[in-house]
């Protein structure tokens, strides 16, 4: 029977010119030291014969199972931290020496195509020159009273694959032509789920735990003017692509205006005391028409804003 040396002497193992264990040593010896284990079970793990044939004792029955837990525990541990030690070294080892190593930036490309192609597949048509373009289509929540903002249009989305930053329009309808209120929130939340009006699409979406307002998808505060949203916004932190994609999910606009985590409760650091849901549609993929569409409005809007601060 296998004995505690048989697998708790790395030493054994030879050494590469950089002192690690080559791998074709160090997965055998990490193989023989789950073999050594299994033979120790064979017989109540660790056999009590054995333990006291090593201990010299000399009765049979001084073996307690509190002594044989305790050394089966002490084996097990020894053996898997031996093994992780072992290929811990072998992989910095291979890392330092292996001059094709690939880049942080391109293994990150290839975890995001194999989220997009599995996942979030772009439609035929969709990505011109790596943009990638995405619309929500707003429609007014079936559960808002009727004397509240009936608010319609579109949300779109644009990003270059798959390292650019996200852009979006807001074009937006519905909001009373006295408006007196400041502002309106939007934000992305979790789900897609309209079947309930925009109650059913979940919280805020928040991939990361933090606190509002730092979720992805928290947009700020919207003023119409004369009923109308006509917005653009680069550099989002929220993407189309990858494990943390916003596509499927929703965008909400809100009652009221988001007080951006200052409010001094619960509520301000998970939603930002926003109020009801006014609005909501889910974002999926699109060409790139309605972007061309909507741009230049939004553009000639913002340079408009642009010749009044002259």
């Amino acid at each position: 029977m296998k004995t505690l040396e048989t697998f708790s002497r790395p030493s054994v193992l030879s050494r590469s010119p950089a002192g690690d264990p080559s791998p074709a040593q160090r997965y055998p010896a990490l193989t023989q030291a789950r073999i050594s284990l299994q033979q120790l079970s064979a017989g109540g793990w660790p056999h009590c014969t054995w333990w006291e044939q090593r201990r010299g004792a000399a009765t049979e029955g001084s073996c307690s199972d509190r002594e044989r837990l305790g050394i089966a525990r002490m084996l097990l541990l020894l053996a898997l931290l031996t093994g992780l030690a072992l290929s811990a070294s072998g992989v910095a080892a291979e890392e330092e020496t292996d001059p094709s190593r690939e880049t942080l930036q391109e293994i990150q490309k290839k975890v995001n195509d194999l989220w997009q192609n599995l996942l979030y597949p772009v439609v035929a048509g969709n990505e011109t020159d790596g943009m990638t373009y995405a619309t929500c289509e707003m429609k007014p929540s079936s559960k808002i009273d009727a004397d509240k903002p009936q608010v319609t249009g579109q949300v779109l989305f644009r990003q270059h694959y798959s390292q650019g930053r996200l852009e979006a329009i807001f074009h937006l309808d519905g909001f009373p032509l006295d408006d007196t209120q400041s502002g309106r929130a939007i934000h992305i939340h979790e789900l897609g789920d309209l079947s309930n009006g925009c109650d059913s699409t979940g919280g805020h979406y928040n991939p990361f735990s933090v606190n509002h307002p730092r979720h992805p998808g928290d947009f700020g505060n919207f003023s119409p003017k004369d009923g109308k949203i006509r917005k653009y916004k680069p550099n989002l932190f929220a993407t189309l692509f990858g494990p943390y994609s916003i596509l499927g999910r929703s965008v909400v606009i809100h009652e009221q205006e988001d007080d951006m985590g200052k409010g001094n409760n619960k509520a301000s650091l998970e939603n930002g005391n926003a109020g009801k849901r006014l609005a909501c549609c889910v974002i999926g993929v699109c060409n790139g028409n309605l972007w061309e569409e909507k741009q230049f409005e939004a553009a000639d809007k913002k340079k408009r804003w642009l010749r009044t601060r002259l």
